[in-house]
Formats: C-alpha cells, structure tokens, sequence
C-alpha cells in the first residue's frame, strides 16, 4: 500500500499548493481536506501503510491516535502557526517540504503519546486562563474578526477569578495548569521545549506567585482532574474544547512510530 499525506489547507500561513505540488514529485499520495471533511474519518478510512499529517498541533495529533489505533508509522509535516511537536522532533518548522523526506527515507523513533479521557494529544493540556484565550480568539475567528487574538487577550486579562478543580482529590486553585506529555524546559513567564518526547510521562505544571516566578511540577503516569461543573474550557494542542469531568488523564509510553527524515552523514 502506498502512504498517505493528509493536508490541511487552512493551517499556518499558506503555501498548500507549493506543498502538494513536492509531495506529488516525491511520489507521496495525499488528500487536501476540504470543508466538511472530518480528518479522523479521513485517516481511519485511508488505504494506506503510513499515515501523514500536515497541519497545526491539533490535527496532527487526531491523527497520530489513528496511526496508532491501527499500528501504523506517522510522519509529521509541519504546515501550523507554532509546530511545537515538530520542534520538539528536531525538525525545521519552517520548512515543510523538507519533512517530506520521511515517507521515503525516514528513519523510525518512538515516542510517547498523551491522552485525556482517551482523546490524544502531543504536547499539552491548558486549563485556565490560557484556555480561556483560545476558546475566545477561536469565537472571535468564526465572526471573522481580524483582531481576534487581541481581543481575545484583553478579555482574558480583565478575569482575575482562579480556577477551581482538584487533582487526585486533592483541592487546587490556580490561573493556569497545564499538564504536558513529557517535560518542558521552563522559564519565568514560558514553557519552552521538551528535551525527549520518550520520557514515559505526564507533567502537572502549576505557576506559582503574582509573575508566575517559579513553577510547580509534578510527575506522574496518570492523573484525575474534576471539577465542580460538568464541563471544562480546555486548550487541546491548543484547540479549543469543552471536556466532560473528571479529566482522566495519562500517558502511553513509546506506542507512537514517527517516522522522521535521515539526517545527512547518519
């Protein structure tokens, strides 16, 4: 069977049309997702022996449960806004077409995958205040408001109310958490990159004091989050989405064959 590139034509910046034409020389199939086309049903439906995805962090990682549902490789081609699994993969998130040169001579790593009440995710989970933010650029976007990331942050920036939730049972009120397959490099305002992405771990990071001076990090195979109300605002990859309680989180180490580009000399 031949593989399968899935391609996203709204993500990032553009440039769909360059992609499609060099995967075509490269010999490489794809479908270019076109409105109403639900991408999941798109990978599990596709006759084929590697699954790609080229989109933001969101859709590569729908489609990476599927690879693994169905014990096939994935190559990820960065073609979103940010490509943080990309960048934590060593590839060049501004080169797409390079990443091509997977399907052909890419060589496999394993690594791990994050789960949320079974929906899979690559690089994190946000509660809070941050999720709040995407959920409102992404109702601005549907009004096709041209500013809508600043307005999505100045909406975030008049909340001052904490979340409440508990994890594990235990009570915990913060501005933010996020919990991440594998662990960030942290600074004082940021998360950066992840060192491994085969760590077998979840991390619950939590920001603590009025700068977010210092960060509190805890790791652990699974975790539980609730809630007193039945839903909660969540960034997923950051795509927004509403996620019944309680989160049942955790990870599964090393069950993603990704299947990366052969460096020159390796």
């Amino acid at each position: 069977m031949p593989p399968l590139l899935i391609v996203n034509p709204r993500s990032g910046d553009g440039g769909a049309e360059e992609l499609l034409a060099a995967a075509d020389r490269a010999g490489v199939p794809t479908h270019r997702l076109r409105a109403g086309d639900d991408v999941v049903e798109v990978a599990r439906a596709a006759d084929a022996d590697v699954l790609g995805m080229a989109g933001g962090d969101g859709s590569l990682a729908a489609v990476a449960g599927v690879a693994i549902d169905r014990g096939l490789p994935f190559v990820c081609v960065p073609f979103g806004t940010r490509n943080h699994f990309a960048r934590d993969l060593g590839l060049d998130r501004n080169d797409p077409v390079a990443a091509l040169a997977a399907f052909t001579t890419g060589r496999e790593v394993r690594v791990d995958l994050g789960r949320v009440n079974d929906r899979p995710f690559l690089n994190n989970v946000s509660l809070g205040v941050y999720a709040g933010l995407v959920h409102r650029r992404e109702h601005h976007r549907h009004r096709r408001d041209a500013l809508a990331r600043v307005r999505a942050l100045v909406a975030v920036a008049r909340e001052r109310d904490r979340v409440e939730l508990s994890v594990d049972g235990k009570p915990l009120e913060a501005h933010v958490v996020l919990v991440s397959n594998n662990a960030y490099e942290l600074d004082v305002l940021s998360v950066g990159a992840r060192p491994r992405l085969d760590e077998g771990a979840l991390h619950l990071y939590v920001p603590r004091g009025l700068i977010r001076s210092t960060w509190e990090d805890r790791s652990c195979s699974h975790l539980t989050i609730d809630s007193s109300t039945h839903r909660l605002r969540a960034a997923i990859d950051g795509e927004p989405e509403l996620l019944e309680t309680p989160l049942e989180f955790r990870v599964d180490p090393l069950a993603l064959r990704v299947l990366v580009p052969t460096q020159e000399g390796a």
